[in-house]
């Protein structure tokens, strides 16, 4: 095996131009520490909206403010808007009784003062009034309309407060802790119906991950130990030194069968126990993993004869070291099985695009764009034969993407310029929050 340099990063020498779209390029022969990318997607040119469309751009900007606020800030608004509504009425209102009681008043003028007088300033000390009656009661409206915005603000959270309650247990669960309940009390209303169905649904699940936890560790057992002993027996039979030729070729057949059945029932329950939440999280350096994978099929890759380039840097991982070592297994297993005569496989380890990442890229038949996520299915291969499986029990991608989820990674598979397939799987770094995928 060869490896690539360490400490160096590898420039943009990807050759994009000459690659068909939804490919990526093969590695330059040499090269390794240019990770695979994606060819990127043209923009398309934006057209201009055709005439006057800056109604429906308000209306388009308001919703977009409307649909990025939580539901606190769009119940404390809905509050405010109220308010100000109401009180808006209120002040209208009032000016009208205010503004009709005042110009009922009679107003005897003085002997010295004429009626035309007289009514001018009777109407000049309502308008006064009325001035003063607006200002005061429009400031009032805002600085109390502030305090109820505050105060609704204060509301709806105590309001939201069951719900944030039963996000944090969501939150908390897990395949370990589905015994935990919400039991929400208070009065019968909507979040406690709310509450309760999502009791009854943890309740469900808690029964069915019960369920699977013993089929798998039934059928461990229910499974193994007849192909075992049908092992034995044939192993036994073989090693005859009477038995027959034909009984020997018969024997060897049935071994071989034997084994393949016990690899399938091994693929299998390894995948059950990849669908489930981790046991085991521990601080592993997916460089250093690799590497040992690596050494483990050693034998092998030398008896393929093919190419076997790395580049291997540290990327530390927070996860199980069991699932992690056979999610990487399987994608070298793949890449030397669905290979070609004298072909290559380029194993890289590292930061990819600010997270650490495995890729596995190897020459191979053309495999179509569309025919990738079947890939992942159970018991799929590249052939799209279900049947014949002297390769393998087609499990092994089912696999790694199972490991990736219950890791909260991404796993990304793209055809490879000229036959062959380049896999990149990205994990969350150390000590970052995992999350479902």
């Amino acid at each position: 095996m060869s490896s690539g340099d360490a400490g160096r990063q590898g420039p943009a020498t990807d050759p994009v131009a000459a690659v068909p779209e939804g490919e990526v390029p093969a590695t330059p022969p040499g090269e390794t520490g240019t990770w695979r990318r994606l060819s990127p997607q043209p923009a398309s040119p934006q057209t201009p909206p055709a005439g006057n469309n800056l109604g429906g751009q308000v209306t388009e900007g308001l919703h977009r403010f409307t649909d990025n606020m939580s539901l606190r800030a769009r119940l404390t608004l809905i509050y405010g808007m109220l308010f100000f509504a109401a009180g808006s009425l209120l002040v209208l209102l009032n000016y009208i009784i205010v503004a009709g009681v005042l110009g009922g008043l009679t107003f005897k003028p003085a002997d010295d003062i004429s009626i035309a007088q007289a009514e001018q300033m009777k109407n000049s000390f309502i308008e006064a009034v009325l001035a003063s009656l607006t200002r005061w009661s429009v400031l009032a409206l805002v600085v109390v309309g502030l305090l109820a915005v505050g105060l609704g603000y204060a509301v709806a959270g105590r309001a939201l407060s069951p719900l944030q309650k039963i996000t944090r247990t969501a939150r908390r669960l897990s395949e370990r802790s589905l015994h935990e309940r919400i039991a929400l009390g208070g009065p019968d209303d909507e979040i406690r119906e709310l509450a309760d169905t999502f009791d009854a649904m943890l309740e469900r699940l808690d029964r069915a991950f019960d369920g699977q936890r013993r089929f798998v560790a039934n059928a461990s057992h229910e499974l193994r130990t007849p192909l075992a002993i049908n092992r034995t027996l044939l192993e036994v039979a073989l090693s005859d030194p009477e038995a027959s030729a034909d009984l020997k070729t018969v024997g060897r057949t049935l071994l071989e069968t034997n084994s393949r059945h016990e690899r399938l029932i091994d693929g299998l329950l390894f995948l059950a126990k990849s669908d489930r939440e981790l046991e085991v999280r521990t601080l592993v350096d997916m460089g250093e993993l690799t590497e040992s994978v690596l050494s483990q099929l050693s034998g092998d890759l030398d008896a393929s004869g093919l190419q076997v380039r790395t580049d291997l840097r540290a990327a530390r991982v927070t996860g199980d070291p069991v699932l992690l070592e056979r999610l990487v297994g399987n994608l070298v297993e793949n890449a030397l099985r669905y290979n070609t005569e004298n072909g290559e496989i380029t194993v890289r380890s590292g930061m990819y695009e600010g997270f650490p990442a495995i890729q596995v890229e190897n020459s191979g038949p053309v495999v179509p764009a569309y025919e990738i996520e079947g890939l992942f299915e159970p018991f799929r291969r590249s052939t799209g034969n279900r049947v014949a499986s002297g390769k393998s029990a087609g499990l092994g991608l089912s696999i790694v993407r199972s490991v990736v989820r219950a890791h909260g990674g991404s796993v990304s598979v793209w055809p490879r310029a000229g036959g062959g397939l380049v896999v990149t799987v990205s994990f969350p770094a150390a000590g970052r929050e995992q999350a479902g995928v």
